[in-house]
């Protein structure tokens, strides 16, 4: 039985992963705070409690404890990555790593974009962080033959995010009546992966021996375009969707904080070819299609209005950019 410390375990791609992962028989520890609601824990899993930032924490809670793997979901630096190569060196037979699409070559030179892809995001700080902690893993495992895993998602979803601009504000404007706004023309490509989809080729790499020292990109191969997106999302919500289409350069400007992720990652057309990941879990494939999300999203959120959460601040700057896009 292959013993699996998730750090982390009650995030949108994580929980999905923990599920899996009991599925295939592995003997499942998370360690985590233990404050989530919206996703607790399945029976059958041992829970640690403990800070994943803090290593005295990890420590006191790991003690002397061994594991088959450890899937790192709450590592953003590569000073994290590097404390966790000092702590788990010669008690885990594979350290997964979980990076971000977001890492490879932005806007990429081809598609669809493999695993060979440079690494290179002038755009977000997000993806340089993860790919320094690439880089350290790395020459962990070359010079000293730490036992690395590196997987990169790109936008995984579940039933409670969204994966528009704004958000819920987006459903509460389409249900207004109001026009969208959505960057660019619309017509780029953007691969939208469920989170139970994701689980089953993540769980699959776990305690396998071919995935030592390699790296794995884990998305579907269903890339609509944004208008489908919007148009799909709309009609789960039973609203029309009149979409105003605002350069990305204009939205990052008027909305800094959305910026970074706008222009290093969601303004590209991203395609993944994952037949690495295929050759290993071949069980792994695409059964959940956002049109299918998106009807989840929104009837869960219908049945939770305590989680619409539209934010003023911005409904009142998609109106501006509205007005200025039709003049």
């Amino acid at each position: 039985m292959t013993r699996v410390l998730y750090i982390g375990g009650s995030g949108v791609i994580s929980s999905a992963c923990v599920r899996a992962s009991l599925g295939r028989g592995h003997e499942v520890t998370v360690l985590n705070r233990g404050r989530s609601t919206d996703r607790p824990l399945p029976d059958g899993v041992e829970q640690l409690t403990a800070d994943a930032g803090s290593p005295a924490s990890i420590r006191d809670a790991i003690g002397n404890r061994e594991f088959d793997a450890v899937a790192q979901f709450v590592a953003f630096s590569p000073e994290q990555v590097g404390r966790d190569v000092e702590f788990f060196e010669g008690r885990t037979g594979q350290y997964v790593f979980i990076s971000s699409a977001s890492a490879y070559q932005t806007p990429p030179s081809r598609l669809p974009v493999t695993e060979s892809t440079p690494l290179r995001n002038s755009f977000w700080q997000y993806s340089r962080d993860k790919i320094a902690g690439e880089d350290l893993l790395v020459t962990a495992y070359r010079e000293r033959g730490f036992p690395i895993t590196i997987v990169r998602p790109s936008h995984t979803y579940d039933r409670t995010g969204l994966p528009t601009l704004g958000g819920w504000t987006d459903v509460a404007r389409m249900r207004e009546g109001k026009p969208v706004v959505v960057h660019g023309d619309g017509t780029s490509l953007w691969t939208l992966t469920h989170n139970t989809d994701f689980a089953v080729g993540f769980s699959g790499l776990l305690g396998n021996p071919l995935a030592i020292g390699e790296a794995f990109t884990i998305t579907s191969d269903h890339s609509p375009t944004w208008n489908q997106i919007y148009e799909w999302l709309a009609d789960a919500a039973g609203a029309p969707c009149d979409i105003v289409h605002v350069t990305s350069d204009r939205i990052a400007s008027a909305l800094p904080e959305l910026g970074p992720g706008l222009l290093g990652d969601k303004s590209h057309s991203m395609v993944f070819d994952t037949s690495k990941l295929r050759a290993l879990v071949p069980e792994f494939g695409t059964t959940v299609p956002y049109w299918q999300g998106a009807r989840a999203q929104i009837e869960w959120l219908d049945a939770h209005p305590e989680k619409q959460k539209a934010d003023a601040a911005l409904d009142a700057v998609f109106d501006r950019l509205v007005a200025e896009a039709r003049g």
